[in-house]
């Protein structure tokens, strides 16, 4: 996970926290979050990169609308990164 930029880190945390995981709901949570619009030229290279990359599985909702969800390495990774982080920061 230290290959990941910040965006994609936080692309894995909104996926792992969605019900419902497609491009537009990720956006929108992400929009809110960063108080700026994302656009879809950074979001879907960056999802396809965690696809790459195997941290993200990619399914189709409907001929226009994808859906996105953790593998069992992404929820690995994740964890892995909460250990490391609660390491330095104790809230």
């Amino acid at each position: 996970m230290n290959d990941l930029t910040g965006f994609q880190r936080d692309l894995l945390y909104v996926i792992a926290g969605l019900d419902e995981q497609h491009g537009l709901a990720i956006k929108d949570e992400l929009e809110t979050y960063y108080e700026t619009e994302v656009h879809h030229g950074r979001l879907y290279p960056n999802l396809d990169t965690l696809v790459e990359k195997g941290l993200v599985d990619k399914g189709k909702i409907d001929d226009r609308t994808n859906s996105y969800a953790l593998t069992r390495r992404g929820r690995r990774e994740l964890e892995a990164r909460r250990e490391w982080e609660n390491q330095y920061v104790d809230l």
